[in-house]
């Protein structure tokens, strides 16, 4: 081999390997800033307590951190819970209209009105009478419903069948105690009879009393979140445990 051509060689060999080297431990690592389609498929519960006036959402998914887009509460207000393919501008809106001094089928109706994707949406809420209202659009995956009671409304989308949300209500009303419990009572009952049908990942509670925050500077007395967790539903209520003590029931189920 010539000198000249061994040279050329060696020219080539180290710009290709140190190509090589930069692309592989170098390269900035590309972030992808398109928008996403987040498909929050759950089962939740909203909620109020007339005698301790708190409003409450309790919910759980196969999603991460359901907690960060499904609840919003505030006392003297409402709360709002907005899932499926998930709108999350339904929350604060929802509780501005409601400041306002919209009733929740008002808010419900504004709120839907004006979303032209209202029909992969699902919306339940609450307003400061403990009013329930609740929305399922057409294009919600399958099984996909609600139920509304006395100052309550279970809904759920992408579930295992009806009997979700029928079990939710049923718990809930049966259960007595603190809010928070009564709510839970519901998600564990959803959760038991098959929950979201994909799985488990995620789930939260939310409930809001004038001045119960932290030093009594908020109204967010409970507000705990399981992101990511293979049962997610028992991690919360383990949690909640140790901010809310849990009712004791009786052997024959009640309390």
């Amino acid at each position: 081999m010539s000198r000249r051509l061994f040279c050329a060689l060696l020219v080539f060999l180290s710009v290709v390997g140190g190509s090589w080297f930069v692309n592989r431990f170098f390269e900035p690592r590309v972030t992808s800033h398109e928008p996403r389609t987040d498909e929050v498929n759950t089962f939740s519960i909203v909620a109020y307590d007339p005698d301790e006036k708190e409003w409450g959402v309790a919910v759980a998914s196969k999603y991460l951190a359901v907690g960060s887009a499904v609840p919003f509460a505030k006392a003297g207000v409402g709360a709002v819970a907005t899932q499926a393919r998930v709108n999350v501008t339904y929350g604060p809106r929802g509780l501005e209209l409601l400041a306002a001094g919209k009733s929740a089928e008002e808010a419900l109706k504004e709120l839907t009105d004006a979303d032209k994707g209202k029909e992969t949406r699902q919306l339940g809420l609450l307003d400061a009478k403990g009013e329930a209202a609740a929305f399922t659009g057409k294009k919600c995956g399958t099984w996909a419903g609600h139920k509304t009671g006395k100052h309550y409304t279970c809904q759920g989308n992408l579930l295992k069948g009806e009997e979700v949300v029928t079990k939710m209500a049923e718990a809930f009303e049966k259960a007595k105690g603190p809010l928070a419990w009564r709510m839970m009572e519901a998600l564990e009952a959803g959760d038991q009879a098959g929950g979201d049908k994909r799985g488990k990942q995620s789930a939260a509670i939310l409930v809001v009393h004038e001045g119960r925050g932290p030093n009594g500077l908020s109204d967010r007395y409970v507000d705990l979140r399981v992101d990511d967790h293979k049962d997610p539903v028992p991690e919360l209520a383990r949690i909640l445990a140790l901010r809310v003590r849990r009712p004791i029931k009786k052997v024959d189920g009640g309390w």
